[in-house]
């Protein structure tokens, strides 16, 4: 850092004068990373004054090291960073990724996690929005999804109202799980992002507020393209690679697209217009539903909800996998395991971790619903996708309906799907689409052997983790009974009509 511009900052993590809140300092040489967090954060210095001398906040200590010729860090093979979790402190260098560097948040997240699991609450990897029900009623949901899978363009469904779509704290609170967004903004990935699918977005990407992009094209008139954009793509201009245009090719061969896959754009929540009026509540919202769901082609229903806590946490959030994407990682169809879609950022053990969402249940006077969705549902004749983008809007009106039981559902051997009239009045009237029963029935069928496949497959990974609970194999044993005796009687795929007693 010699010779460099220190920028020292002071941060909240969650509403300041809360429950919630944990102080941070962020001491960095990087005008990108200070911005950014400016953006993300609430400011805290008063937090500081408000807390007194207190041991208790997290330390950020970061240098983008030497740059070169495009003030870029220059020895990015020796790049390190170090996480603290005795010191609560993380300090990173030769780096200039968002990642890395943006010390609230995925480092700080692992940091929370510790804390968590010593005080029992909960860091959790998710969005936090509300639905809005009949009677201008607003029932709050959370829902982890590993990277690509759907979890900003849940977030920010048109209709809905947004408080967070990456991180949240959750803690009992009178008998109640209540929780709050840690940021203030928005840290997203923009490749995908157009006017038909994400409209909310789209606008906010087209305002006059402060947005900060990364890794995007910038053309010659200073115009910003990403992959997925409406329009034509550009014939040239600046990226990641350095100058670019159409057919450049990187050292492998490999075509380079107008912008990296990875490509963010940073802005404020205040700049959207279904920003939810208790973002800002210290003592967070009541947590009626919690939603899991991964990449996954084959297996889960688009919707479907646990029977009950430990059920949905063993069979849901704990049984999380993800395809991978070609155009991502290179080697599309392999399952990732990916627990509460928070695997990457655990700094305690995976048994712990599992245990403490368990035992978190048991202070409830009242438990938050577990639903799990699946967005990549496909056909398993033509590979096609049995869904579309915007059908998550139906799934999650549906699910506001069951957490207060104003529509009942069809008992399955892996939880309760839609009744197919249910879903066919909410398509007309949410989407304004003609739903058919072939539609339903393709979607909706249990296909008992992969669910089988994906129970060993979890129980596979668990026997080789320590400490994981005993009632993980117990609750998953119980499923592949159901669906076991379900196959008996009904065969290997089984339409939910079926199943109506």
């Amino acid at each position: 850092m010699k010779g460099h511009e220190l920028y020292i900052c002071f941060y909240s993590l969650g509403p300041t004068n809360s429950v919630f809140s944990i102080p941070c300092l962020q001491l960095t040489d990087s005008s990108y990373v200070a911005h950014s967090e400016n953006i993300l954060y609430r400011q805290g210095y008063k937090e500081f004054i408000r807390k007194g001398e207190n041991k208790y906040f997290f330390k950020f200590i970061h240098s983008e090291g030497e740059l070169n010729a495009h003030k870029t860090s220059k020895n990015i093979d020796k790049r390190r960073i170090y996480i603290d979790l005795e010191k609560d402190t993380v300090y990173s260098i030769n780096t200039q990724y968002g990642g890395n560097t943006i010390g609230l948040k995925k480092p700080a997240m692992r940091l929370a996690i510790n804390h968590a699991a010593k005080e029992g609450w909960l860091t959790e990897h998710m969005l936090l929005m509300g639905i809005h029900g009949p009677k201008n009623r607003v029932t709050y949901f959370t829902g982890a999804f590993p990277s690509m899978c759907g979890k900003t363009s849940t977030a920010m469904l048109e209709g809905e109202t947004i408080i967070g779509d990456d991180i949240v704290y959750i803690k009992e609170i009178k008998g109640e799980a209540r929780a709050v967004n840690v940021e203030k903004g928005v840290f997203g990935i923009i490749k995908g992002i157009n006017s038909k699918d994400d409209p909310v977005q789209w606008r906010v990407l087209h305002s006059s507020t402060e947005i900060i992009f990364s890794n995007v094209l910038v053309t010659e008139d200073g115009h910003v393209h990403w992959i997925g954009k409406n329009g034509d793509i550009p014939r040239k201009g600046v990226n990641h690679s350095g100058n670019w245009w159409i057919g450049k090719k990187d050292a492998e061969g490999n075509e380079i697209p107008c912008s990296h896959p990875n490509a963010r754009f940073t802005v404020s929540l205040d700049a959207f217009e279904n920003l939810d009026s208790e973002f800002d509540n210290k003592n967070g919202v009541k947590i009626d539903a919690i939603v899991y769901g991964g990449r996954d082609s084959d297996t889960w229903v688009p919707v479907q909800e646990a029977f009950n806590w430990e059920h949905g946490i063993i069979t849901k959030g704990a049984s999380v996998e993800s395809e991978r994407t070609a155009a991502v990682l290179g080697k599309e169809g392999i399952r990732e395991f990916n627990p509460m879609s928070n695997l990457d950022f655990l700094s305690i053990p995976i048994g712990k971790y599992i245990k403490i969402n368990l035992e978190f249940g048991k202070k409830l006077k009242r438990h938050p619903k577990i639903f799990a969705v699946n967005y990549f549902i496909r056909d398993q004749k033509t590979n096609t996708y049995l869904t579309e983008k915007n059908d998550k809007k139906v799934w999650y009106k549906w699910m506001e309906l069951r957490v207060h039981n104003d529509v009942n559902a069809i008992i399955t051997p892996t939880g309760f799907v839609p009744y197919y009239n249910d879903l066919k009045k909410l398509f007309k009237k949410i989407l304004n689409k003609d739903y058919s029963k072939k539609d339903y029935i393709k979607q909706f069928t249990i296909r008992i052997p992969e669910n089988l496949a994906k129970i060993d497959r979890i129980k596979n990974i668990y026997r080789k983790i320590e400490d994981t609970p005993k009632i993980v194999f117990k609750t998953l044993n119980e499923e592949k009974h159901r669906l076991q005796d379900t196959k008996t009687k009904h065969g290997e795929y089984v339409p939910p009509e079926k199943l109506i007693e």
